[in-house]
């Protein structure tokens, strides 16, 4: 009997962010699906049907809106709302704010 062993072992996942177009791992980026021409955040991963790939910073959304890149990653015709992703995207920049303001020590005085 013989094991089955992956084709490439050693390939690293990588996807592209559909915002600034550079390569990351699946888990510095943020999935998304449509759902009835709404965009929505997929931070699970486990949302059913096409998935596209972003940074969760304002910059790389702002980049994939101008660029009007979410229509071609999804492969649908027409504009898509993406408010509720665009939400979900500021306050995960706030909460990080508020990390990083926690984690900094205090300056001595």
């Amino acid at each position: 009997m013989t094991e089955t062993a992956d084709a490439r072992p050693e390939k690293l996942r990588e996807r592209t962010c559909i915002g600034c177009r550079k390569r990351s791992s699946p888990t510095d980026l943020l999935r998304m699906t449509v759902s009835g021409g709404l965009v929505l955040p997929d931070p699970d991963r486990r949302a059913p049907g096409r998935g596209a790939h972003l940074h969760p910073a304002t910059e790389c959304l702002d980049l994939a809106v101008r660029r009007k890149a979410f229509p071609r990653a999804f492969k649908v015709p027409g504009p898509l709302d993406v408010t509720g992703l665009q939400e979900y995207v500021e306050q995960r920049d706030r909460e990080e704010v508020v990390q990083k303001a926690a984690t900094r020590p205090s300056a001595a005085v």
